[in-house]
């Protein structure tokens, strides 16, 4: 049960990162914004990774492609990829493309892990997907028809399939290393790839953004929950769960977002919201408790 509440907060904390990385998306760059947040991140685990550096090195020697795998993926690239989507897709788009993750998630796991699913879970995750496009489509599906589709969405789907590789592969988590480890030694390695690319973009290594109030909150935000808080329950619970099950989490995001965009944005809560729920809901439960059929 307790890996059940990690993967519902660390979803909550990262549909807030959809929210605020939208409403920011016009007063930062992505790069900026991505650069910015993992170095603060990396600030902020840096006393316990040198109090762990000997411990944490010797497994980094022993497992270095894996470790590198995971810091370039999860750390580097996927959120890199989620905020330049966001400045110029919706975010009906970015949520509808999101909820392809755990249908990803599935296939390269029956590739890469040879996992097989009951026909239950089956099901189970075909109504928590039918549950998300309610949602996106606002319980109206000729909704589909005013659809647009930018460039940002090819972003948004990168990066879909970039963390669907990254939670399959977390199977290969070296288990000598505790989350916290794992955690800290991923950011540093991801850290150093998002440098290249920031200071070959010409970026330079300053602070004036923050003294935008508008940008600030937000990005305390993101350096504290989706980073910190969401990467540490979501490595935990799926080594513990499986990729195939932590997975059928990320349908709650358009839930968790529309709540986010009614509190802060000023969004309107509506009827689909609760139908596009109870879908999500059971759904979930199928797949997740229910393991016969």
């Amino acid at each position: 049960m307790k890996y059940n509440i990690y993967l519902t907060l660390a979803v909550l904390f990262w549909s807030g990162n959809f929210v605020f990385g939208r409403m920011v998306s016009s007063d930062i760059e992505p790069m900026q914004l991505s650069f910015f947040r993992w170095f603060f991140v990396f600030l902020i685990l840096l006393p316990y990774l040198i109090y762990r550096s000997k411990y944490i090195f010797n497994i980094f020697k022993r497992n270095y492609f894996i470790l590198i795998t995971f810091g370039s993926l999860g750390i580097a690239a996927f959120n890199t990829f989620l905020y330049y989507g966001l400045q110029t897709t919706t975010a009906t788009n970015a949520l509808l493309i999101n909820s392809s993750i755990p249908v990803m998630i599935v296939v390269l796991s029956a590739f890469i892990l040879k996992v097989k699913l009951t026909k239950l879970q089956t099901f189970g995750i075909i109504l928590s997907t039918l549950g998300v496009v309610f949602l996106i489509l606002k319980g109206n599906i000729e909704n589909i028809l005013t659809l647009e589709f930018t460039s940002g969405d090819i972003w948004i789907l990168l990066a879909c399939v970039d963390w669907a590789l990254y939670c399959v592969l977390l199977k290969y988590k070296p288990k000598e290393l505790n989350s916290f480890d794992f955690l800290s030694i991923t950011t540093f390695i991801g850290i150093i790839p998002l440098s290249i690319a920031f200071f070959s973009l010409g970026y330079s290594f300053e602070f004036s953004f923050l003294s935008n109030e508008k940008v600030l909150y937000p990005f305390i935000y993101m350096v504290i929950f989706p980073s910190l808080l969401s990467f540490y329950f979501w490595n935990m619970a799926t080594v513990e769960l499986g990729a195939n099950k932590a997975g059928q989490f990320t349908h709650l995001m358009p839930i968790c977002g529309a709540v986010l965009a009614y509190m802060f944005l000023g969004e309107v809560l509506e009827a689909y919201h609760l139908v596009g729920a109870i879908f999500i809901a059971i759904g979930i439960y199928l797949s997740i408790f229910l393991k016969r059929l």
